[in-house]
């Protein structure tokens, strides 16, 4: 396995909480000097330098996607019932400027990652250091089953341990707002002085005076913020604990913020952000039973390639980033091109995966979290189908299409004919394998022929697998050839009852009907009550033959059947070619009128067909027909409160058929802009006339 950051397994123990109690102030040791207190250490710690003042307000360390990313990774999945950091969200509040922070604008619902990094710039702290202190006091940042409480006094912000918190610090953007302006006041020195920096002070071992103190020289504004926040230093017992339990005079709380800042970005000593690599995921792309990577790195302390760590899930690929790409090194003069890089992983399990992309520090600084991200894996169990079973020359002739998601290349397919098998190869060309395995090819077909004689016969084939999955059944029936030669597999006929309209004296019914076990038109049978006539499915549909190529495309059907005025039952039946029963495909109640009028009163209708969002617009699109007029009508769109007219006149002649005798344009496009958010989208048909409008459609749209 590859190790490419240090990380913690270790439980987590209670944090002291970060107000300070009311105790009084500790008292300077007089007159000790720097050199005279020598500080524990714990892989160099110092207690009187925990935190650089530089790093502490180095504020460009980490961007709001860095730090999403870092959430990302730390949490890839939470517990059912929970919201983890890396999900969290809430409404921020507005700030004005002060003395401490530049001020806040509040956004609704606003993501945890994207408050830290805009309080970080407001007051001028480390982006770091607000995620250390969320760790360390809640815990929050790889928990995985969070509670409201812990959001609700995350960082211990005016939460002091012997009493509630202060309701104004309640919620989590306050906790974050008000613990980053805290962390200024505290080094000012202007209101909080017994901890000020050039001196010598006892401080406490534990909320416990009898468990005593240990003089502790100041020696920076940073160190002073985090006495003054946690007033606790960490015995030798804590120290000697590592992450884990001291005795009974331990106190964790400023340990525990220089493990967790060290661990995951450095050293607390210099600028962490001046020595990391850094770099871009420019490509990241899922591929027949692999993920493709691609992007560049580099890191400042050298010109020389630096190698990429590539993650899908658990499974982990070393690269070096030594493609040439003129245009870094244009953007970063005297570091070279040759920092490009590109990796394929291959995908061992089903499902989402989360990947993530490291790139590797080389001297001074870490390593540094590129991106993650979640990929869909174009892996799993064979695809397929069989298409035909037909007899020919005293053999059946067995024909489909197969292709396993994890490869491009052709896969095996066996056909068992009265439990006897033989293996074939899918590797015909083939047209008409669904759109959603275009990167497949189209060398996926299979035909095959098999010798049998008259009777019945049990046919079954399968798709063998490769990679992720197993084999899979794609038909498994009972076929009977008959001394003529026919084959007739006793399936039942399908198809759709598409439309029914009325005009006076006459209904006209229409839809498609095919009989799987022939490319041949079959019957439809259309009962307007109780009075029936029979037709036939012959009408040119292609539609219908891209969607069952087998088939063939002459399987529409229209009927005209007369009626008198008044409401009538109108069904549809497809009728079997051979065994294996009719279908019912539908029925409809129809009104046909007693005479032609300049407006019957009838009410508009209509569908609503695609709803897309896009850079704050909302896009639908669809039909509607006043039945009493051919012309178009008005189409009303509203976002929320907010309307728009628009007109449905665009040419549909799927429409016209479906309806015949009002005419072609009936369609519409409307749009509208929307804030980001969800909004209530409706759209509505306005009645050319009497009767009334009609609302077509509700539903709920999100703007990103």
């Amino acid at each position: 396995m590859l190790v490419i950051a240090a990380v913690v397994l270790a439980l987590l123990t209670p944090a002291v909480a970060g107000a300070a109690p009311a105790s009084a102030a500790p008292a300077a040791v007089a007159p000790a000097a720097a050199s005279s207190v020598r500080p524990m250490t714990l892989d160099g710690w110092n207690a009187g330098n925990i935190i650089s003042d530089a790093v502490f307000t180095s504020k460009s360390t980490m961007s709001a996607d860095q730090i999403q990313n870092f959430f990302n990774a730390k949490v890839p999945s939470c517990q059912s019932g929970y919201t983890c950091l890396k999900d969290f969200r809430v409404t921020s509040q507005n700030r004005p400027a002060d003395a401490y922070c530049s001020g806040y604008s509040g956004t609704a619902n606003e993501s945890a990652a994207s408050i830290i990094y805009r309080v970080s710039q407001s007051c001028n702290i480390n982006p770091q250091v607000l995620i250390v202190m969320l760790q360390k006091e809640q815990g929050l940042v790889t928990h995985t089953w969070p509670s409201g409480w812990r959001y609700d006094s995350a960082l211990g912000q005016g939460c002091p341990d012997d009493a509630p918190c202060d309701p104004s610090y309640v919620g989590f953007f306050q906790q974050i707002y008000g613990a980053a302006r805290q962390m200024q006041i505290y080094m000012e020195g202007r209101w909080f002085t017994w901890y000020a920096p050039g001196n010598t002070w006892n401080i406490l071992y534990n909320p416990n005076q009898g468990c005593g103190s240990g003089p502790v020289y100041i020696a920076n504004k940073a160190t002073a913020a985090l006495y003054y926040y946690t007033p606790y230093q960490p015995n030798p017992a804590a120290l000697r604990a590592g992450y884990g339990e001291g005795d009974g005079c331990s106190a964790y709380g400023n340990r525990n913020f220089y493990n967790y800042f060290t661990d995951w970005f450095g050293s607390t000593q210099s600028n962490p952000a001046a020595d990391n690599p850094f770099g871009n995921i420019e490509l990241l792309q899922a591929k027949p039973g692999q993920i493709a990577v691609a992007g560049w790195a580099l890191d400042p302390n050298t010109t020389s390639s630096i190698a990429v760590h590539v993650y899908v899930g658990a499974t982990g690929v070393p690269v070096t980033a030594d493609a040439n790409r003129p245009d870094v090194a244009a953007a970063y003069p005297g570091r070279g091109a040759a920092h490009g890089y590109s990796a394929t992983v291959p995908v061992t399990t089903s499902g989402d995966q989360n990947v993530c992309v490291y790139a590797i520090n080389q001297g001074p600084g870490s390593n540094v979290l590129l991106g993650c991200r979640t990929v869909t894996p174009l892996v799993g169990s064979p695809v397929g189908a069989v298409d035909e079973i037909k007899q020919a020359n005293g053999s059946l002739q067995i024909s489909g299409w197969a292709l396993d998601p994890d490869v491009v290349d052709p896969i095996p397919v066996h056909v068992y004919v009265d439990g006897v098998g033989k293996p074939i190869t899918a590797d015909q060309t083939r047209s008409g394998i669904p759109a959603a395995y275009a990167v497949y090819g189209t060398k996926h077909g299979f035909s095959t022929t098999v010798a049998v004689g008259p009777g019945s016969h049990s046919v079954c084939v399968y798709g063998i697998n490769t990679g992720v999955g197993g084999n899979v059944q794609f038909a498994c029936s009972t076929v009977t050839v008959t001394a003529g030669g026919n084959v007739d597999q006793g399936r039942p006929p399908f198809g759709n009852f598409e439309a029914a309209s009325a005009t006076v004296g006459k209904i006209t019914a229409a839809g498609w009907a095919i009989d799987p076990d022939t490319a041949d038109p079959i019957a439809v049978h259309v009962y307007v009550d109780a009075a029936g006539a029979a037709y036939t499915a012959n009408q040119p549909r292609s539609d219908v033959g891209a969607a069952y190529p087998a088939s063939g495309s002459n399987h529409g059907f229209t009927a005209s059947v007369s009626a008198t005025p008044g409401v009538h039952n109108v069904c549809a039946y497809a009728i079997n070619n051979g065994a294996g029963g009719n279908v019912l495909l539908g029925c409809r109640s129809v009104t046909v009128p007693s005479a032609p009028t300049v407006d019957a009163g009838r009410v508009p209708f209509g569908n609503v067909e695609a709803v897309t969002s896009s850079s704050g617009t909302i896009t639908v699109s669809g039909w509607a027909l006043d039945p009493d007029t051919t012309s178009p009508i008005a189409v009303h769109m509203y976002v929320d409160s907010v309307g728009a007219a628009f007109t449905a006149d665009i040419p549909r002649p799927d429409v016209a058929a479906a309806y015949p005798g009002t005419g072609t344009n009936h369609g519409f496009t409307a749009k509208m802009t929307a804030t980001p958010g969800t909004h209530n989208v409706c759209i509505y048909g306005i009645n050319n006339g009497a009767g009334g409008n009609v609302e077509i459609r509700c539903l709920s749209v999100t703007v990103g």
